[in-house]
């Protein structure tokens, strides 16, 4: 087959023309191509058929087998039909409605508080008692539930982007390529320092060392993987026997991030912040790359529901006192 005219040769040059333009692209790109290796293995012509992208899009690795979960991946490959459209017009766009409606984002898991200081208590609790590694995984789950950070930003910190003198964490180009600084309360300040110091007894020091490190036999002193992260995560949540709130699976590491959130803006509410400004900030400190991802918990988390209907209320109120 022609190399111009494979299907992987027309999705890199959509994926270099997008990353231009300062897009990263990284699970559509492993989407795209995945869908791109199918077409021309199977020896496809043009035009693209919505048949085609279907029949991809139920090829699930997870083998979730559900019509939500192939609406989302057969969602994924639209941007790029539209982009191959321009120079094949006969190319199909799917719709929606084959496989049923998608459900963009599902409504999170809210820890109490309570379930948060049961978390990092077992997570202490982890084999081998007093060693490196419960303290590994206390830290790291008490710093994404204290600063709201994304469980790959904690994990690639490096030591020197931990500046406890000043209180800030760096978070280098992430998910959406935007780099920023997060201040950390001084209780966050204390209990890294105290990760720091005993981490020290076990490696040396180096620029390139990760903050949170692996103690696993030849991994030690590397940075830990998200699988086992996860695995131990799900390990104490089903030893701590929560009660699923959310709409995914089970509660995630994740969910720890969107509890942040709502803390903060209901704490806001509370105090009669200006809500509208405080978002902006926080959409900053989040590192949302639109502050409509940071008014999403507004409308999707229950907890925040009130917040919302009182501001609307407010709303309604100046309209009718505008009309009198």
């Amino acid at each position: 087959m022609n190399t111009l005219t494979t299907m992987q040769f027309k999705v890199q040059s959509y994926l270099a023309e997008r990353r231009r333009l300062g897009f990263e692209l990284r699970s559509p790109g492993l989407a795209l191509m995945s869908f791109a290796r199918y077409v021309d293995d199977r020896g496809f012509k043009e035009p693209v058929s919505v048949e085609i992208m279907s029949d991809w899009a139920k090829l699930d690795k997870m083998q979730k087998n559900t019509p939500v979960t192939w609406a989302r991946r057969l969602n994924l490959l639209k941007p790029f039909m539209h982009y191959l459209r321009q120079f094949e017009p006969l190319t199909e766009v799917p719709d929606e409605p084959i496989f049923g409606a998608i459900q963009s984002r599902l409504t999170p898991h809210i820890y109490h508080e309570q379930e948060i200081i049961d978390l990092l208590s077992a997570a202490r609790g982890i084999t081998p008692t007093g060693g490196l590694r419960p303290a590994t995984y206390e830290t790291l789950f008490g710093l994404i539930a204290s600063t709201g950070m994304r469980i790959s930003e904690a994990v690639h910190l490096l030591d020197t982007d931990v500046d406890l003198k000043q209180g800030m964490l760096i978070i280098r180009q992430t998910k959406f390529t935007k780099s920023r600084q997060l201040p950390l309360h001084s209780s966050t300040v204390t209990a890294l320092l105290r990760y720091r110091q005993q981490r020290n007894q076990y490696v040396q020091m180096s620029p390139e060392l990760p903050f949170f490190i692996s103690v696993r036999g030849k991994r030690l002193g590397h940075a830990m993987g998200l699988r086992q992260i996860h695995r131990v995560f799900n390990s104490l949540s089903d030893q701590l026997g929560w009660i699923n709130r959310g709409a995914h699976d089970r509660p995630r590491i994740h969910d720890l991030r969107h509890t942040f959130v709502v803390r903060r803006v209901m704490l806001w509410h509370k105090y009669g912040s200006d809500i509208d400004q405080a978002m902006l900030a926080l959409s900053t400190y989040m590192g949302h790359v639109e502050i409509s991802y940071t008014y999403w918990y507004l409308t999707a988390v229950p907890e925040l529901m009130a917040v919302a209907a009182s501001r609307f209320e407010v709303f309604a109120h100046t309209l009718e006192v505008g009309d009198d």
